[in-house]
């Protein structure tokens, strides 16, 4: 904490503060500053913007701006982000932003970090994009600003659908989930490819850092930006976001359904350096995947009593398995920083 917001705190206890039980004049409750405004911690994006309730691409976005601090310069691909934080003449966005088309977040941070290099400037360029926009239609300009290994960070938020122009499928969409263009029906259930495996694309590129992260462990994914933020070269992140809308379940439960996703090993949290795996978090007790399904309203047809239903359930349960046994997740013991441990709220916090 610097001295500026040691002063400023200490301001706020010298208004506010008065003794056990005696009462607070009115012109001093008019002025109570909400508690957020006294505290030091950096805010990239700021509340009152249009997401969705739950939205987890908003809680990631808030959660990497903070990890990532003050110099550093968006570009942001267009897409649910965009628009949510975006509508003109307002903007939810505290640091420089510039909005880019679908396909080139990548080429753009590219031009903005060669700017900023050229004017012997230490400001970091971080890309962001949806899974559209980087699995699919950026592809090309993200693997191009990786080859030429430019100082980005690029952060992928991955809500497995084209949810901003009608939950379309995308490359990240994961096998058998229904949308708009995958529906269930006689012909197939659901979407019949499988999710595309980003992470080992990129990390074929064999540049400094790439993971992946969940907005269900917000420590580990902080962890990481951070971690991204320190190394000098393309580094990569991507960020499972779970959205109530496109999905098909309540707001309240984004968290919820976000473990569920690590827990089971569909959605396996790791690091890679140099094309080599170098950190997992391992799963205590792995659960059903049948349990991460049943929240959502996008794999109800695979409940149904459809022999092909079970079937397909049998399929994701098999994806799992083969994510626990490739990238070794299943642990040992119990630990504080696996699956189970890692989002459990401990006085003094959890292990860094």
């Amino acid at each position: 904490m610097n001295e500026e917001s040691r002063a400023r705190i200490a301001e706020l206890r010298k208004k506010f503060d008065r003794p056990l039980g005696a009462p607070e004049d009115a012109h001093a409750a008019r002025q109570r500053i909400d508690i957020r405004d006294a505290q030091p911690r950096y805010r990239g994006l700021e509340s009152g913007h249009r997401a969705c309730q739950g939205c987890g691409e908003a809680l990631a976005a808030r959660l990497v701006t903070e990890a990532a601090g003050q110099d550093v310069m968006v570009a942001n691909a267009t897409g649910c982000l965009e628009v949510f934080t975006t509508p003109w003449p307002q903007s939810a966005w505290r640091m420089p932003w510039m909005h880019s088309l679908f396909e080139n977040a990548a080429a753009i941070a590219s031009g903005m970090e060669a700017a900023l290099k050229h004017q012997k400037r230490a400001t970091k360029v971080l890309a962001f994009g949806g899974d559209g926009g980087t699995f699919d239609i950026g592809f090309q300009a993200l693997s191009g600003m990786l080859e030429r290994d430019h100082d980005v960070l690029y952060v992928c938020y991955d809500n497995e659908a084209y949810m901003n122009t009608g939950i379309q499928r995308s490359g990240s969409t994961p096998h058998a989930a229904m949308t708009t263009t995958s529906p269930p029906g006689r012909a197939r259930m659901g979407k019949r490819h499988l999710k595309k495996d980003l992470l080992a694309i990129i990390g074929a590129h064999h540049i400094p850092y790439a993971a992946s992260a969940s907005v269900a462990y917000p420590r580990d994914l902080q962890r990481k930006v951070r971690r991204a933020m320190g190394i000098t070269g393309p580094t990569f992140l991507l960020v499972h976001s779970p959205c109530p809308l496109g999905w098909g379940h309540g707001g309240e439960l984004t968290i919820e359904v976000g473990r569920l996703a690590v827990q089971t090993g569909l959605f396996p949290l790791v690091e890679i350096e140099r094309g080599a795996v170098t950190g997992v978090m391992p799963l205590r007790a792995p659960r059903p995947v049948s349990d991460y399904l049943a929240l959502q309203g996008r794999f109800k047809h695979l409940f149904a009593d459809d022999p092909r239903a079970l079937e397909e359930r049998e399929h994701l349960q098999a994806l799992a398995d083969h994510n626990i046994a490739v990238y070794g997740l299943q642990g040992e013991t119990a630990g504080e920083l696996d699956a189970d441990g890692a989002d459990t709220v401990r006085r003094g916090g959890a292990p860094s």
